[in-house]
């Protein structure tokens, strides 16, 4: 997880502040291309080349415990990269031009991958985090049966967690 800073307190609030102002200073190089005349092509292509994946790297570390206004600030980075690459018009119709979803759907979508690709596979090394699994003759009579126990937490904090957050939203 290098690149990846982790405050005492468990809050993201640093990390996003770092790609935050890291993806900023790199909106200034997109504006620089912008003015030199290049295509929107080229300046989507360096948009989700040098610029998104700033602010997607490793998020299915944190991305489950981002409070609003840090989803906020760095869905506006995306925005304003947008309008730089086609000048104005609404968010929505820019992300569609573009081909883009929302930064939020796509750090759900790569949490969920990453979740799917590595911690389900019981050879995965990640696989022993997972909790038991429940007893097949009682889930088999259930409607909306969970086949793994649920994990308890007494914080809110590890409730939002990767591992919690995954069990809950994708099992």
């Amino acid at each position: 997880m290098l690149g990846v800073h982790v405050a005492s307190n468990l809050k993201w609030s640093q990390h996003v502040d770092a790609i935050t102002s890291k993806a900023a200073a790199r909106l200034h190089f997109l504006k620089q291309l912008k003015r030199s005349g290049a295509g929107r092509d080229d300046l989507l292509c360096f948009y989700g080349t040098v610029i998104r994946p700033v602010l997607e790297y490793d998020c299915p570390v944190w991305y489950s415990s981002l409070t609003a206004a840090q989803t906020k600030a760095l869905e506006s980075l995306q925005r304003s990269a947008l309008r730089i690459i086609y000048h104005d018009g609404d968010y929505t119709i820019l992300r569609i031009r573009a081909g883009y979803d929302t930064l939020e759907s796509r750090r759900e979508q790569l949490t969920e991958r990453f979740f799917n690709r590595r911690v389900i596979p019981e050879m995965s090394c990640l696989h022993y985090l997972l909790p038991d699994k429940r007893d097949v003759s009682v889930t088999g009579r259930l409607r909306h049966a969970r086949t793994l126990e649920p994990l308890k937490s007494r914080t809110v904090k590890f409730s939002h967690s990767f591992l919690p957050y995954c069990l809950d939203d994708y099992i």
